[in-house]
């Protein structure tokens, strides 16, 4: 089902709509500041089962906590003084940064090596979401494994079965967010995506 949603000023009463289904342990496709995502309740295994099983991914693939804001990422990564320099020059943007997780972490969103990919997407939609959430959304690409995003929002509520909700936001982009690995010295991208990464190399 779809619903259009304001990108930059989100009607509380969709985004409510939408934080509703993410309780009730349903899978949302929603706009972010690159492609669109699929994003579930961090704290509902199922759910979490229910995503990888509608993007057809491998349980391996590590997935993405969508925060609000800076201010959130310390409770579920470990966040040292030069690491947050890092974070605070390039969120909210176009980014997933690999950090140490946290015990807050459940364990089957634990990358092998006890890291988590933190997100604050300059969006929003996305940001309300994960607000009024009150705490991260899991979240993965629109893309079948080794495709492009689906851009179209139509596209995606017929792509994906099991569905609870299409947010849509118009047209999405087809580059996903730079992924950078801030647990190494010197951190190394992992993939090149919408962010400008050429401070990292």
């Amino acid at each position: 089902m779809l619903l259009s949603i304001n990108l930059e000023h989100p009607e509380p009463r969709k985004v409510r709509r939408a934080v509703d289904a993410l309780e009730a342990g349903g899978v949302i496709a929603y706009p972010t500041d690159t492609v669109y995502g699929l994003g579930c309740d961090l704290m509902n295994k199922n759910a979490i089962e229910r995503l990888y099983s509608i993007k057809g991914m491998d349980r391996s693939h590590p997935l993405a906590f969508v925060c609000p804001d800076l201010s959130d990422i310390a409770k579920y990564a470990v966040v040292e003084n030069q690491v947050y320099r890092v974070l605070r020059r390039f969120l909210p943007g176009p980014y997933t940064f690999i950090l140490p997780a946290t015990r807050e972490v459940p364990k089957l969103v634990q990358m092998k090596r006890k890291n988590v990919g933190i997100r604050v997407p300059a969006c929003e939609v996305t940001r309300a979401l994960a607000r009024e959430l009150g705490r991260p959304i899991i979240s993965s690409t629109a893309a079948r494994p080794g495709e492009a995003p689906f851009v179209d929002p139509d596209e995606l509520d017929s792509a994906f079965k099991g569905l609870a909700l299409v947010l849509d936001g118009g047209a999405g982009g087809l580059s996903p967010t730079s992924v950078i690995d801030l647990t190494t010295s010197p951190p190394e991208i992992v993939r090149e995506g919408a962010g400008d990464v050429d401070e990292f190399r």
